[in-house]
């Protein structure tokens, strides 16, 4: 079994294994959820951070979704954390979407060994037999058709213009 860090994760497996990493957490299953107080290798702070990295949100987003006295640094110093008061955590929670209790109790070391133990080299989700038709020239046709369009419009709208400003300077 080969066992691999966040950072690994986040940069080696595409997207889906993420989505299935949080997933995973947000069913607790087969996820091993502990208290807080009974692991004190749990760092909400990190775990904060894990989650707003995986759901695409920037620190500068969450900080003004929390109000005005939130600012980029505050954000960053409250991922630092080890522990995180439990109404700012309630908060940003409710930004994210994702329960509270999983950012307390989220154990990375028992996420991502069960992803290491779920999914292999040749793991494929979805349907392999899936096909896809697209039919490239008509797709382009349609394309020309409304640039064409388009282009006919603004020279529409021009030679209107041009008819108001000659019929402007023709009036003085």
């Amino acid at each position: 079994m080969q066992l691999v860090t966040y950072a690994e994760m986040h940069v080696t497996y595409p997207k889906i294994y993420r989505r299935i990493y949080i997933n995973c957490l947000f069913n607790q299953t087969p996820l091993r959820m502990t208290p807080t107080t009974s692991n004190p290798k749990i760092h909400e702070g990190r775990n904060l951070k894990r989650f707003r990295e995986m759901l695409g949100i920037k620190q500068d987003f969450l900080a003004f979704e929390l109000g005005e006295e939130w600012n980029q640094q505050k954000i960053s110093l409250l991922e630092q954390k080890e522990k995180i008061d439990s109404d700012i955590l309630e908060q940003v929670s409710a930004i994210l979407k994702i329960p509270a209790e999983a950012i307390r109790n989220f154990d990375e070391d028992q996420a991502i060994n069960i992803i290491s133990n779920t999914f292999h080299d040749q793991a494929y989700l979805g349907n392999p037999h899936s096909t896809f038709t697209v039919n490239s020239i008509t797709e382009i046709r349609r394309l020309h058709d409304e640039k064409m369009e388009l282009y006919e419009r603004m020279l529409k709208e021009k030679d209107e213009m041009m008819g108001r400003l000659e019929r402007l300077i023709g009036g003085k």
